[in-house]
């Protein structure tokens, strides 16, 4: 279960192929993980995506190309997978503020993206795993039913798109159309149906005592699965709490996450805008 080694078994498998098409589910496999989960963590552990380090890493050795040969902009361009030498070169000047034929030309520097060493990551101190310690809970299933919404994992969507959809769900009164609500004080936000290009769904809803298909559109029946979860109480934001998990917790703990959703519950009569009452459950096994 070691993370780091295995995503960095991944960066290899990048590096090997730079000049070939990659596909997100192979570098994924070559780490032993779902396209989705391998992406979240890349992400939480680096600060960017696996797309974005792609694309950093072969302009980075496109430049090199550029400087230490004679081939030319449209030969490297093709070797790098762009379509055109118009794509290469829009690519390469939003990277580094400069046209391959300029920098060619001019004794510039730039700040060149190096293979990343994962295993540099694997330094935390010991406080930090300690700070936000979970609770790790055998838990029943759960029937929700809530509001699917679409997000991704792109960018950081879901950062800003997950707070306006409890807005929406909250003021548009969502949660009144619920049947056989069982808890009402208590709202669930699960992330499930994840796809390998990193959209997934986000469920707001609530536990309810039955099952049934007679829901208005745009809601949907959903059972969190039994199993062992690692329970996370926010203390400050919940999506530092997430980077917390993803990039420091997981990778240094002893746990593997399992296939299943990620859900969070939070205790709305003793939330606040200014402190919100929430646990964080992710699925897990030994």
């Amino acid at each position: 279960m070691d993370y780091f080694k295995r995503i960095q078994g991944a960066i290899q498998f990048i590096e090997d192929r730079l000049q070939e098409e990659l596909d997100i589910t192979a570098i994924a496999s070559a780490a032993c993980f779902s396209a989705f989960h391998f992406q979240r963590l890349f992400q939480a552990i680096s600060g960017f995506s696996v797309h974005q380090y792609i694309r950093r890493r072969r302009l980075s050795e496109a430049a090199v190309l550029l400087k230490e040969t004679g081939r030319s902009v449209l030969d490297i361009a093709v070797a790098f997978q762009y379509g055109s030498q118009e794509a290469f070169t829009r690519a390469f000047e939003s990277q580094f503020g400069i046209t391959p034929a300029k920098y060619r030309k001019e004794p510039v520097p730039l700040r060149l993206q190096d293979k990343v060493n994962f295993l540099d990551y694997q330094q935390h101190e010991e406080g930090e795993l300690n700070m936000n310690r979970p609770e790790i809970l055998d838990l029943d299933a759960i029937r929700i039913i809530g509001y699917e919404y679409r997000t991704t994992l792109q960018e950081e969507q879901y950062f800003e798109e997950i707070p306006r959809f409890y807005g929406e769900f909250g003021s548009n009164g969502l949660f009144l159309k619920i049947p056989g609500r069982a808890a009402p004080e208590m709202a669930y936000g699960i992330a499930c149906n994840f796809q390998d290009d990193g959209r997934f769904s986000f469920v707001i809803g609530e536990e309810v005592h039955e099952l049934t298909e007679d829901l208005e559109p745009g809601f949907i029946c959903y059972e969190i699965p039994k199993g062992k979860y690692a329970a996370f109480r926010v203390d400050g934001s919940a999506q530092n709490t997430r980077k917390y998990i993803y990039g420091t917790w997981l990778p240094n703990s002893n746990y593997e996450r399992r296939e299943g959703p990620d859900f969070e519950v939070t205790d709305v009569l003793k939330s606040s805008p200014d402190a919100i009452s929430m646990v964080i459950y992710i699925p897990i096994e030994c």
